[in-house]
């Protein structure tokens, strides 16, 4: 279908954007504008916004910040797109996810079609019976702290729509809009809470993480859910290097890792007695640990697995205790408190 505009952007491609960002829901961004705001004049915020796009005028708004309790203490911060701009940043995810799904590695599980963090947490725990040792990771601010210029070389190399290329630019140096009312721009990092951003964080950390390891430590299996990371080693030693040369990766790419919440882990069980102070991680929401089993033939066994998270459990008890919070609320909490 043709356009008659600049970009090769069509009704039809805004019109799916909006479906599906329809059935998210969320709500409204810098400019008050709710789902429901948007609906009573449908057709025409559809038609700006895509003569806007096909056009290359539209230019993002800032992004709300909101700040999320964390369950372990401080706050996660989250930024709200208004409603025209999640509409537009889906229309580029819809031409960019497929190719990058191409690339992806098998086990990246976080906000990809077909993979699930159930997915992730069910290979996590049989790789654990298998592996001695495991390096639980945690990046600090990850999302904030995203290099632009290294992210914008990767976006290049597996896009040839310059439109895809721009407009990406443009959502990346968009400022945020602080909730102090102030604008704070932006040279790093993109906003959990946008449509684009899953995607950009999950290539990022293919190039810093997921590649690296493939080439540098073929033999080691990890599980990625975004910045979520495990991986399983046959020593302590082993665990302990791979450690210093991930601090040493990470660095090069911007990123570093949480001196406390980065730990390694003994998977000790029945078989595995050795001491050691660390035998517990969590992975989304999972508790892993020793725990008191029974077999199939009735024998009691400690088995090295995975049970709801006391913090996934505090969860719980919120959403029955206020059940109507409301879809968006809810969501924050279950895929962004972990």
């Amino acid at each position: 279908m043709t356009t008659d505009k600049p970009l090769p952007i069509t009704k039809v491609m805004v019109w799916k954007a909006y479906q599906q960002v329809k059935r998210n829901g969320q709500a409204a961004g810098v400019d008050g504008q709710s789902l429901d705001d948007f609906n009573k004049d449908l057709e025409n915020n559809l038609y700006k916004l895509w003569n806007r796009m096909a056009s290359g005028s539209y230019l993002p708004p800032p992004v709300r910040r909101v700040e999320i309790p964390k369950s372990g203490g401080g706050v996660r911060p989250l930024g709200i797109p208004t409603v025209a701009d999640r509409i537009a940043q889906m229309v580029v995810k819809q031409v960019l996810e497929p190719e990058l799904e191409l690339i992806f590695d098998q086990d990246s599980y976080g906000y990809r079609p077909g993979k699930s963090a159930h997915q992730a947490v069910e290979v996590c725990r049989q790789r654990c019976w298998r592996s001695n040792w495991v390096l639980d990771l945690d990046i600090k601010g990850f999302f904030d702290a995203i290099d632009h210029d290294l992210l914008m070389r990767a976006i290049k190399a597996h896009t040839s729509e310059r439109w895809v290329v721009l407009y990406l630019q443009r959502w990346l140096q968009a400022p945020v809009l602080l909730p102090d009312g102030t604008l704070h721009p932006r040279d790093r990092g993109t906003p959990q809470g946008g449509v684009i951003s899953p995607l950009l964080a999950n290539l990022f950390l293919h190039y810093a993480f997921d590649v690296w390891m493939r080439r540098s430590h073929p033999a080691i299996a990890f599980e990625r859910y975004a910045d979520d990371v495990i991986c399983h080693c046959h020593s302590e030693k082993e665990a302990r290097r791979l450690l210093e040369a991930l601090q040493d990766r990470f660095a090069s790419c911007g990123l570093q890792l949480h001196p406390q919440k980065t730990q390694v882990v003994y998977c000790r069980d029945s078989n595995r007695r050795a001491p050691f102070a660390d035998v517990t991680f969590t992975f989304l929401g999972f508790a892993f640990r020793p725990r008191v089993s029974r077999n199939s033939r009735g024998v009691i066994y400690t088995g090295f697995l995975p049970a709801v998270s006391p913090q996934a459990l505090q969860r719980m008890r919120e959403r029955i205790r206020y059940p109507f919070r409301g879809r968006y609320a809810a969501a924050q909490h279950s895929t962004l408190d972990r």
